[in-house]
């Protein structure tokens, strides 16, 4: 088992390692070290997915890491259930992502470059799950930031992406300083970062200490799980390659935060305020970005604010208490949400670039396996019945209307209905509606090679499946929550089986409502395509951009630090560091100026100078 474990993450690192130092030599062949690597690690992750089926839980270490007086902490693993359920989905999301991105950046100057950075990413997403302390979590939790800085900014020629990059670092950095204020206050209450540790001992912390320890670790993952205040970087994140976007939204970066809530029920569990700060969050969050999903107009800003909206049902269900429900929705969402984008992808290559979706249309005769995916995908999200997407919601939703949260549990229906209505504007718009492309499109529309394609088969299989497999609730709860049980106690059913039939009923009728309203609007009638974006009210102009929270931004901070920052700049550095340095610059010219006057060049003064300081010598002495 120890060694399937540390292979999960050595196979992707070594990747990495070799395209990083020999892609010069490798070039185009790059993906023949990255692929198979994704691939060996994803057969590990299911070795020891099996091993944990029962419930055991392994913690095998690999070498003492620091050893500072009473602190002692090793680079170790905790693998448990929750371990094993994300390394498959962390490695078998990513491997099929490794070998769609074969076809869609075969042309790329940055093949090799590309893949290594792939790589790293995944084995750092890895080592974050199989972290068994707070202080290795936060070093590969910075570690992922840092690669989705290098993927998000990969065309880094272009301003837009350069750009983005930035913005992704830089408030991820506000995030990551409060989580990393919350490992340093718990190991000052407790005294130890691992996991079992501080589980054991989290009993013994006050509720006001945990409470803080549990919001600032809950501001990292904000940051990392773009929610509100810090959602602003994920859609901008956009500007990278289409299954660099696939790869953050379902499989590794934007699920961190998710997964370390979940990782650190216990501590959030002493804190009842905090739980509830993160379902508020959450809830809002769904709501905030599904109203701006709505009127988007770029096909992948639609799936980002879709992204958006999804993690925040995933920490509602998790500030609610139903861990099972959010960690199952994540499985889902990986699933049907990297399907689209990768479908998404598919068409971009289709259409040669195009992304605006006030330009596609018609493609459902023209690129019929990429509509049949991104069609499975979209209901997935939208929750038709049956998909992985509709158990994985209606559990949410159920586990709000039982724990009394009935506003939350309202916020979340309507981003329901909201969802339903975007994904389904989405699918109409660029496959089912009248073609709105221009010449040039028309004449470059072409499917997917089958090495993008694949992918797509592999996901709309999973997000068909995945539900009915694991996910019809009974009163001993659903087949993925009884998997978790070790980690989190199973919700049994919370009310009778007429209510339960009344919800599930309710959660069909907003997915009809949300997908009837989407085919009144955009199928009963032609579409033109300078009608589809155009701000029609002030509300649709709101949405259109993103509630005016980046202006906000831009206009309360920004502006004010770069003004700061330009003060500083023609004052304090001019005049007072580069001042400092050239009045020292002075010191030294006038002293060697005034040392010169005594280099006269005449051997009588030397001697008689030499007389005068023998003569000091022995004064000094006798005076001793």
């Amino acid at each position: 088992m120890s060694t399937s474990v540390w292979l999960i993450p050595a196979l992707p690192l070594a990747g990495a390692l070799v395209n990083m130092l020999f892609g010069g030599v490798i070039g185009r062949r790059a993906h023949w070290v990255a692929v198979p690597a994704l691939l060996g690690s994803f057969v590990a992750s299911g070795v020891v997915f099996a091993g944990v089926a029962g419930g055991a839980t392994y913690a095998p270490a690999l070498f003492p890491w620091i050893v500072a007086g009473d602190f002692e902490t090793a680079v170790a693993a905790y693998v448990d259930p929750l371990t094993g359920v994300m390394l498959l989905v962390v490695t078998g999301v990513g491997f099929l992502i490794h070998l769609y991105s074969v076809g869609y950046m075969h042309d790329d100057a940055g093949y090799a470059r590309y893949f290594a950075y792939l790589n790293l990413f995944v084995f750092s997403m890895t080592m974050l799950v199989l972290a068994d302390n707070f202080l290795l979590l936060y070093v590969f939790w910075e570690a992922v930031g840092l690669c989705s800085y290098l993927l998000i900014g990969f065309w880094y020629t272009r301003p837009a992406a350069a750009q983005a990059g930035k913005k992704a670092f830089i408030v991820n950095r506000v995030g990551d300083f409060g989580f990393g204020l919350g490992v340093m206050w718990l190991w000052t209450a407790l005294g130890t970062l691992d996991y079992e540790a501080v589980f054991k001992a989290v009993d013994t912390l006050a509720p006001a200490t945990a409470t803080g320890i549990a919001l600032l670790l809950f501001l990292g993952a904000c940051g990392k799980s773009a929610q509100l205040p810090l959602h602003t970087w994920l859609p901008d994140a956009m500007e990278g390659p289409t299954p660099v976007s696939a790869l953050i939204h379902a499989a590794t970066m934007v699920t961190a935060g998710v997964y370390m809530v979940a990782r650190s029920s216990a501590l959030f569990e002493r804190s009842g305020a905090a739980l509830e700060v993160v379902a508020w969050v959450g809830a809002a969050t769904a709501l905030f970005a599904a109203t701006i999903a709505l009127v988007q107009t770029d096909i992948k800003r639609v799936l980002a604010y879709s992204t958006v909206s999804q993690l925040g049902y995933m920490f509602a269900a998790v500030g609610l208490g139903a861990y099972a429900a959010g960690i199952f929705h994540l499985v889902t969402h990986a699933f049907f949400k990297a399907l689209l984008f990768l479908g998404a992808g598919s068409v971009i290559h289709g259409l040669g670039g195009e992304q605006d979706l006030r330009r596609m249309g018609g493609l459902s005769s023209r690129m019929v396996t990429t509509t049949i995916m991104t069609t499975v995908g979209a209901m997935g999200l939208a929750g038709f019945p049956g998909l992985s997407g509709f158990f994985s919601k209606d559990e949410i939703l159920a586990a709000a209307f039982h724990e009394g949260h009935r506003v939350i549990w309202a916020m979340l229906l309507l981003a329901a209905f909201m969802t339903a209505f975007y994904s389904s504007r989405l699918l109409f718009l660029a496959f089912y509606s009248a073609p709105r492309m221009t010449k040039d499109a028309a004449h470059h529309v072409h499917e997917s090679p089958s090495v993008m394609t694949l992918p797509l088969w592999a996901l709309a299989i999973l997000t068909a499946v995945t539900g009915v497999a694991v996910g019809i609730p009974s009163e001993q709860g659903t087949r993925f929550a009884r998997f978790l049980a070790p980690v989190f106690p199973v919700h049994e059913a919370g009310h009778d089986g007429f209510t339960a039939l009344m919800l599930l009923v309710l959660a069909v009728v907003v997915f009809a409502a949300g997908l009837t309203l989407a085919w009144i609007l955009y199928m009963s009638a032609p579409v033109r395509a300078e009608a589809i974006g155009r701000p029609r009210t002030p509300v649709h102009a709101l949405l259109l951009n993103a509630w005016y929270v980046d202006a906000l931004y831009d206009r309360v901070i920004v502006g004010p630090l770069f003004g700061l920052s330009g003060f500083f700049a023609r004052v304090f550095d001019v005049r007072v560091v580069d001042g400092l340095v050239n009045a020292v610059g002075r010191a030294v010219v006038a002293s060697a100026a005034g040392l010169r006057r005594i280099q006269t060049g005449y051997t009588v003064n030397y001697a008689l100078t030499m007389l005068a300081g023998a003569v000091l010598l022995v004064a000094f002495l006798l005076a001793r």
